[in-house]
């Protein structure tokens, strides 16, 4: 209860128990996006496995690589230490950071930014759920039956209730209440509003009609693409960030998987996955304080204090991309072998009369609704 953890400030902390339940939101919000994917038709027993495994091998890994470095505090200590020493101040400002980030995560290595988890959560969960519906099937009557949600109304409060908590989550990940905090719960105002409203005119436009389900989905691919850039985007980029994401989202979650025909029931990966990446990329091009962004953080400049260093758009965008890259095929690959390993532990599917008989029933003996 008295340990503490670093914050992106020097001197500055937080109770680690606070940390790790901060944490611990993260580990369990990515599988629960992964099961969207492949609703209706996963024994439950499979899916508790699969859900032990997968956050074992896939989550805390990519966790790690992400988000682990020593922090300000370590760079600060270690180049004060250079310094006493008889090291020139620059010169031990920058050992001391390189020695920190040698300790760092691969793609923290790499100066990738994800602020609150792009790659971590969306991508990661976005590409996992994608295999997952494509290696368990179609639901059984897919592109011949009307699955229209059931409830409208509770899809708009869920949406309600999510954004909120999206406030806690991308501006909880600063890990401090200062400015940048107030940047990125700013940013996950605009940018998901911005989305919804690109949603809903793009839908209008195709299909004659704006759908509330529409916008909705619009308002999520925003709390989604602006999740890895909330911190490092100005308000006017996340503004600009979020009507491409929901335009760019709805062709995937319309045209895209008709054309491909996978059954992904929730849209897990066309709003989640894509999303992602596009807030991935996009955070390389709107982290320059030419666009309003934060910059680049630099701790070499001041040791154990955030500073804003040089801007470069290749290396910048790069980082980016090869963190996506990344991402894809550890998750992709690694998802696809713990699903097989399930497969034949378990096996993924219930059988055709049990996902006609409805999960509630077949599976956990009861009923949403007593009509």
């Amino acid at each position: 209860a008295t340990t503490v953890a670093g914050t992106f400030s020097n001197g500055v902390y937080i109770p680690e128990l606070i940390y790790v339940c901060f944490q611990m939101t993260f580990a369990c919000i990515t599988p629960a996006l992964i099961v969207g994917a492949f609703a209706e038709r996963m024994k439950f027993s499979a899916l508790l496995l699969f859900t032990v495994l997968w956050v074992t091998f896939i989550y805390f890994p990519m966790a790690h690589m992400v988000w682990y470095w020593g922090g300000p505090d370590a760079v600060g200590n270690a180049a004060k230490a250079l310094a006493e020493a008889g090291a020139d101040g620059k010169v031990a400002a920058q050992a001391a950071l390189d020695a920190v980030n040698a300790d760092a995560g691969m793609l923290f290595k790499w100066g990738a930014l994800d602020f609150a988890g792009g790659t971590v959560v969306h991508i990661n969960a976005g590409i996992a759920g994608l295999v997952g519906c494509m290696l368990i099937g179609k639901r059984i009557g897919f592109g011949k039956e009307l699955m229209a949600p059931h409830s409208l109304t509770m899809t708009l409060i869920g949406a309600a209730l999510l954004w909120v908590g999206w406030f806690g989550f991308n501006a909880g990940s600063n890990l401090e209440a200062n400015g940048t905090a107030a940047l990125a719960m700013m940013n996950t105002f605009v940018a998901t509003a911005a989305a919804a409203l690109g949603w809903l005119f793009i839908e209008w436009a195709v299909k004659g009609k704006p759908s509330m389900l529409g916008m909705v989905s619009g308002a999520v691919a925003g709390l989604v693409a602006v999740t890895p850039a909330a911190g490092f985007a100005g308000p006017m980029g996340s503004i600009v960030l979020g009507l491409v994401a929901g335009v760019i989202c709805f062709v995937f979650c319309t045209t895209v998987k008709n054309a491909l025909g996978y059954d992904d029931s929730l849209d897990v990966f066309g709003i989640h996955c894509v999303g992602g990446i596009i807030g991935a990329i996009a955070t390389g091009i709107l982290v320059n304080t030419a666009l309003g962004g934060g910059g680049i953080p630099d701790y070499a400049s001041k040791p154990g204090e955030l500073a804003v260093g040089a801007y470069e758009f290749g290396p910048a965008v790069m980082a980016q991309i090869k963190a996506v890259l990344f991402t894809l095929v550890f998750s992709g690959v690694g998802s696809a072998i713990l699903y097989k390993i399930v497969d034949v532990i378990v096996g993924l599917r219930v059988t055709s009369d049990q996902e006609r008989e409805g999960l509630d029933i077949a599976e956990h003996g009861e009923r949403a609704y007593n009509m």
